[in-house]
């Protein structure tokens, strides 16, 4: 069942003149504006008995009465798949998600998600949107994820997203030599064509990546990121957008090219690696609850360790020829 929400308040003076919906969400902090302009839109927001759109002004005194549901989003089978955890309490868990892990039911994956797993592991998540996932990555991306376990917890996550207060590093290995660190600012939009991938846009969101070169092979990088932004696939389309696409990207890599003089061995390991290389290895923020400092860190997984050992195998070798 969903929970209802019901909430009788009147509009302070000093407010006056501000959108209703910027309005609630600072009257009614523990919720996203996002969720309460939907409620606004469905009419489950009266002012002074009457509808009124989330851009419509406010004139302070008015009585606000708040009648709406918080979506039971989550009608899904709880399923015992494993999580590794590297945090949790009763408001947050941050997990270390693996290679090829949905993280919510879309076409073609209607079960064996990360939202499935979180449901078998907590059932109470059911009351919060996405079972309490906040962010996502991208299914052959593993890494860090933070998920909310409580309402509040939820909203101050989301807030906290938006504000680009939640820092978040990833590690990856794309191919090319860089000569140096430096950030991508190309905005982001859907592709114009192929409504699958993402692509550089003039009129694309605002999209921000720092880099820094962690370390540098024959014919391939190893670098660290800094997300500001979250776009969706924001890493891959920006590293491909400077020439340096991500190992393994099918997406947006572009044919395999190999070192000349490439060694059998990491030949066999860059052909057999089917998925970005990309990580996300590092995730701070503060707690929704207490305030304090939450910094968790994953180590890279079993195939990104052995890509990088092939390619330090193979620089090492064309060094001694």
């Amino acid at each position: 069942m969903s929970e209802s929400i019901r909430h009788s308040l009147t509009i302070p003076p000093e407010l006056a003149g501000q959108r209703l919906d910027q309005v609630l969400a600072e009257l009614l902090s523990r919720y996203s504006r996002t969720r309460i302009k939907e409620w606004i839109d469905t009419g489950g927001v009266l002012v002074n008995g009457a509808r009124l759109r989330p851009k419509d002004k406010v004139l302070g005194g008015e009585r606000v009465e708040v009648d709406a549901q918080w979506p039971d989003a989550v009608a899904m089978t709880p399923e015992p798949i494993a999580l590794e955890r590297v945090y949790e309490d009763s408001h947050v868990l941050v997990i270390d998600k693996p290679v090829g892990l949905v993280v919510h039911p879309g076409a073609g994956n209607a079960a064996g998600t990360l939202q499935n797993a979180l449901l078998h592991f907590d059932p109470g998540l059911s009351r919060l949107p996405r079972a309490g996932i906040v962010h996502r990555l991208d299914k052959d991306t593993s890494g860090l994820m933070v998920v909310a376990r409580t309402v509040e917890a939820h909203t101050a996550l989301a807030r906290a997203i938006e504000a680009r207060e939640v820092e978040r590093k990833y590690e990856a290995v794309c191919a090319g030599v860089m000569t140096g660190g430096g950030t991508v600012t190309a905005p982001i939009g859907r592709h114009p064509v192929d409504r699958v991938r993402m692509a550089i846009r003039a009129d694309g969101r605002e999209a921000v990546t720092h880099y820094r070169v962690l370390q540098r092979f024959r014919g391939h990088t190893h670098v660290r990121l800094k997300l500001e932004t979250g776009r969706t696939h924001q890493i891959r389309v920006h590293l491909a957008h400077i020439g340096y696409p991500l190992v393994g990207d099918r997406v947006y890599g572009g044919r395999l090219t190999l070192p000349r003089g490439a060694t059998a061995a990491l030949i066999e390991v860059l052909r057999g690696f089917r998925r970005q290389a990309l990580h996300a290895a590092r995730l701070a923020f503060e707690h929704p609850a207490t305030g304090e400092p939450v910094v968790c860190e994953a180590p890279l997984p079993a195939d990104m360790r052995l890509l990088l050992q092939a390619l330090a195998l193979d620089a090492r070798d064309a060094s001694r020829t």
